[in-house]
């Protein structure tokens, strides 16, 4: 059968499971940004991005690979000044201020970063979580950094399978057990808002779907930006999903709109497997 006479199935959004409900009232904005382009050297990956990321809630970046989804998930914490010969416009503003004037540990503090592979530390499990509260000179005790080590371990799922063995090393960990410790990790230090990039592409589907039941759990109390290639994954947990091509943003919207109205066709033609 050709490309041209395949027809529209759009991955099933969900019925069953955690509800994907928005807060009644309008959502807040809590992160955004403004005319956004970014240039590796001469080469501009990113045009124009303007995009609102609503709190609490849960927001799905897809795409082909190449389109600069990476990219701009690591601009929105300023993970794209460890690249040399790259360049940035326009605004980036978390609660109305431009992360780009502010300092940039503090920047990270409040917007978390989970990578597609998981990189634990070659220290403990415990000593895994505490490692941003130390590094941010945390004032509590040896009882208080325990307190919130158990805390976040708790939050990431992880806590019933780790509790005996706090003080082993993190690569005894599965690769799924080592990815909710990076999540641990970064929710040690209460960030307001956590980026996800293909957070679930090496792990197996269990592994995957207690990442997922993770996210969704979260979401109460962070604002989560993913970045996937499983569009059925985006169709699952997000309320908002955002379709980037070629460095620009082509369509973003309610997820049960971007899957089932899309409103492009370049976004009908990626979500129905036309190409990508």
């Amino acid at each position: 059968m050709s490309p041209e006479a395949r027809t529209y199935s759009p991955p099933q959004i969900p019925t069953g499971g955690p509800e994907k409900k928005m807060s009644n009232g309008p959502a807040l904005k809590k992160l955004s940004t403004e005319n956004l382009d970014f240039y590796y050297g001469a080469f501009q990956a990113l045009k124009g991005i303007s995009l609102d990321f609503q709190e609490n809630l849960i927001t799905a970046l897809i795409g082909p690979s190449g389109c600069g989804k990476s990219t701009f998930i690591r601009t929105l914490n300023r993970m794209h000044e460890t690249v040399k010969g790259t360049r940035l416009t326009g605004q980036i503003l978390l609660d109305g201020k431009d992360i780009l004037k502010e300092d940039v540990n503090a920047v990270r503090l409040k917007v978390g970063m989970v990578f597609q592979r998981s990189n634990p530390f070659p220290k403990t499990i415990f000593e895994n979580v505490a490692y941003g509260l130390r590094v941010n000179g945390f004032q509590g005790g040896k009882a208080a950094i325990h307190e919130v080590v158990e805390k976040s371990l708790v939050k990431a799922a992880l806590w019933d399978e780790v509790k005996d063995k706090l003080n082993q090393s993190a690569f005894g960990l599965s690769g799924g057990q080592q990815q909710r410790l990076c999540i641990a990790r970064a929710l040690a230090v209460e960030p307001e808002v956590l980026l996800l990039d293909e957070p679930c592409s090496a792990l197996d589907p269990i592994a995957t779907a207690k990442i997922e039941d993770l996210l969704f759990a979260l979401k109460s109390e962070t604002t989560i930006v993913i970045v996937t290639h499983n569009m059925q994954q985006a169709a699952r947990v997000s309320d908002f999903t955002g379709f980037f091509l070629l460095g620009s943003m082509i369509e973003f919207s309610a997820t049960n709109a971007i899957f089932q109205n899309p409103g492009k066709k370049e976004t009908e033609d990626y979500v129905t497997g036309r190409f990508g």
